[in-house]
């Protein structure tokens, strides 16, 4: 065998390792994003509305204060704020449908990388008919891109099509070891994507109530249900509360 060709194994043999690690990574990320998601609706279930009606209850009587105090800036400001609290958190619950977010801003710098990658890969500038498809791929995640203002992920659509291992056609050993390495490369990149992605997840304050309330529930706890009965507790206290604040 060439020495080209035991590098060729080589190569490939690396990037099947690598391959199968990518792989696992996203599956062990997928995974924790539906287990984050379960856990979410677990909990809006169990204690997400109860905090939400706390959280309403808390607005009413500062309206109910406010009112009693017209000229108070501190008590409208209080209200004011109480109300919002009350609407993010019956957003949050699913109480009340969340408002769709504003558009997002296209700004020059947007519009410019935009430009730069259409220029390099638009699918018109294809040569055969697997490079079209593969630039008509590219460009719809452009598009996509450029949907959300997103600069960032235009620019690195631009980045990585320059080092696409689906650019090399040849058959040949030489072509095939370029293909192997710009492979490899991009195999890496998306591990470190995954591995970062995995890193920022796990520290959102979600994941922490997630491992905590599992952990507790693992030793034989129960501790969204004890919470559950100190917000219905909270809840009977403020609605007297608010009888009170109503007969002034």
């Amino acid at each position: 065998m060439l020495p080209e060709e035991q590098e060729l194994n080589r190569l490939e043999t690396e990037q099947t390792e690598l391959e199968e690690q990518v792989t696992s990574a996203e599956l062990t990320l997928e995974t924790g994003k539906t287990e984050i998601a379960q856990f979410q609706h677990r909990y809006h279930q169990t204690v997400g509305r109860l905090y939400a009606q706390l959280d309403e209850l808390d607005a009413q009587i500062a309206r109910v204060q406010a009112g009693l105090s017209p000229d108070d800036a501190a008590a409208q400001a209080h209200a004011q704020a109480a109300e919002q609290q009350a609407k993010a958190s019956a957003e949050e619950a699913g109480l009340i449908e969340a408002q769709p977010a504003p558009p997002p801003v296209i700004t020059p710098e947007v519009k410019f990388a935009f430009r730069q990658a259409a220029k390099l890969m638009h699918p018109d500038r294809a040569t055969t008919e697997p490079e079209r498809l593969r630039r008509t791929e590219l460009m719809a995640q452009v598009n996509l891109a450029y949907e959300r203002g997103d600069q960032q992920a235009i620019e690195k659509l631009v980045k990585e099509y320059g080092q696409d291992p689906e650019a090399i056609t040849g058959g040949d050993v030489a072509s095939r070891i370029v293909k192997t390495i710009r492979r490899i490369a991009q195999l890496r990149r998306r591990m470190k994507e995954v591995e970062q992605e995995m890193d920022a997840m796990q520290q959102t304050e979600i994941y922490e109530l997630k491992k905590t309330i599992e952990e507790t529930e693992a030793m034989g706890g129960d501790p969204l249900g004890d919470l559950a009965k100190q917000l219905m507790q909270e809840l009977s206290e403020r609605k007297i509360q608010l009888e009170n604040e109503q007969r002034v």
